[in-house]
C-alpha cells in the first residue's frame, strides 16, 4: 500500500461540482493498493498515517502526529501511485491492485481509520475527483506499508 500525504490547512474533494469530502489542518493522504495488500498493509498504513510526525511542536520541530493534534484525514483513492514509470512514455498499472480489491483494501483502510480518529472524510472511489489543497509547509512524504 502507497500513499503520498501532505499537511495541509485545508483540502477538498469534489465529484461532479458536489465537495464530497473536505478537512480543516491535517493530512491529505492519496493512497493506492498493490495487488499484494493485504489487512497487515492497511493496519501498517493507518499506524504510519495516524503517528507519523510531521506537525510541529512547541519548539516549530517536526515531533507531533495527527493522533496528537487531533487534525482531519482525508483518504483519496489514487490507483495511479502504483504506476511503473521506469521506461516508455506511458505509465504501466500492473503494479496496481485490479478495481474490485483496490476498493476493498481502500474501504478497510476508511473505517478502521474513522474506529480510531475523529474527522475522517474521503474521496468516492473510483470517481473522476477534484482534489482542492493548501499544502502547508509545503510538507509531502510518500509512504509505503508492505
Amino acid at each position: 500500500m502507497i500513499a503520498l500525504i501532505q499537511r495541509v490547512s485545508r483540502a477538498q474533494v469534489d465529484v461532479e461540482g458536489e465537495t464530497v469530502g473536505a478537512i480543516g489542518a491535517g493530512l491529505l493522504a492519496l493512497v493506492a493498493v498493490e495487488p499484494d495488500d493485504g489487512p497487515a498493509q492497511v493496519e501498517r498504513m493507518l499506524e504510519r498515517l495516524l503517528g507519523y510526525r510531521i506537525f510541529a511542536d512547541d519548539s516549530g520541530r517536526m515531533n507531533r502526529s495527527l493522533r496528537d493534534t487531533g487534525g482531519g484525514l482525508l483518504l483519496v483513492s489514487q490507483f495511479t501511485l502504483a504506476a511503473d514509470t521506469a521506461k516508455g512514455m506511458r505509465p504501466s498499472f500492473t503494479r496496481a491492485a485490479p478495481p474490485e480489491l483496490g476498493r476493498q483494501r481502500f474501504d478497510e483502510l476508511v473505517a478502521r481509520a474513522r474506529q480510531m480518529h475523529p474527522g475522517v472524510e474521503t474521496g468516492r472511489f473510483g470517481a473522476h475527483m477534484e482534489v482542492g489543497l493548501v499544502n502547508d509547509g509545503p510538507v509531502t512524504f510518500w509512504l509505503q506499508a508492505r
